[in-house]
């Protein structure tokens, strides 16, 4: 099992709520809010961490738990800014993610230079994922929901998202689990390594809340120091604030970040 223990509980939301049985299955009333050791934050771009997961990060690190981002592209195509150029940029993101990761409380981020909108489920990158989760033995990996191909009616799912999370899930299981998998890593003195605790954002099948009220200002602060992304600075609390009243719709927050939550067997 995790190395955990129980902080305090977190809101799963009420019976009423969910729409179909599947989703009803997923859920209890309430689940206890795990306090992970070491936390792998896989996402696609510089950002995505923030965007989905930042308040969350900041109550783990402030908990205490070791927490390292793994961003896959190097967000080189983020950018209208007609004299940009994909170097600068790449600089750029690299910049503003190792702030922003700094403001919650990371202590490590690591960048593995795909080129952005090019991600694919391949072979390269679940070895490199696999080589990742054996050298950083997470309690907990933060990824992308891999089957959120629309987010809601509104928006259409950047393929890296759906990409990165699909690879993630496949390293996570079975192949950082076993140890015929990449075997040169055996050879590096990297062991296999069983993750039993999975969040992934965005999501449509929501089944775990947290209160990110605590820390929504650092939140904010984290996604301002994106400045290349942030388009209207002015009104970004306006936004993240209506976003997390929005995310926290059927749970007992004011703020919250929402996942799909999937608790393995050991």
């Amino acid at each position: 099992m995790p190395r955990y223990v129980t902080l305090r509980r977190f809101h799963i939301a009420p019976e009423s709520f969910y729409v179909n049985n599947k989703q009803r299955r997923q859920a209890t009333m309430w689940s206890p809010f795990p306090s992970p050791e070491r936390v792998l934050v896989i996402m696609a771009h510089p950002d995505d961490p923030e965007f989905g997961a930042g308040g969350t990060i900041a109550r783990w690190a402030d908990a205490g738990a070791d927490i390292t981002y793994v961003i896959v592209t190097d967000g080189s195509k983020g950018s209208g800014d007609p004299e940009m150029t994909w170097e600068r940029l790449v600089r750029l993101r690299e910049q503003e993610q190792r702030e922003a990761a700094r403001i919650l409380g990371v202590k490590e981020c690591v960048f593995l230079g795909y080129p952005d909108g090019e991600v694919y489920n391949t072979i390269e990158l679940r070895r490199d994922l696999v080589r990742l989760i054996r050298l950083y033995r997470p309690d907990v990996v933060i990824t992308h929901d891999p089957t959120a191909r629309f987010i809601g009616n509104t928006r259409i799912n950047h393929p890296d998202h759906r990409a990165v999370g699909d690879t993630t899930l496949d390293a996570i299981f079975p192949l950082a689990r076993d140890r015929l998998n990449f075997p040169e890593h055996e050879a590096e003195g990297l062991a296999p390594h069983k993750v039993l605790d999975v969040f992934m954002t965005p999501t449509n099948e929501p089944n775990f809340w947290v209160d990110i009220e605590p820390v929504l200002d650092r939140k904010i602060r984290a996604l301002l120091a994106h400045q290349s992304q942030i388009g209207d600075p002015a009104t970004l609390r306006e936004r993240i604030e209506a976003r997390s009243r929005e995310y926290a719709a059927g749970s007992i927050y004011r703020y919250a970040e929402r996942f799909r939550r999937i608790v393995l067997k050991g």
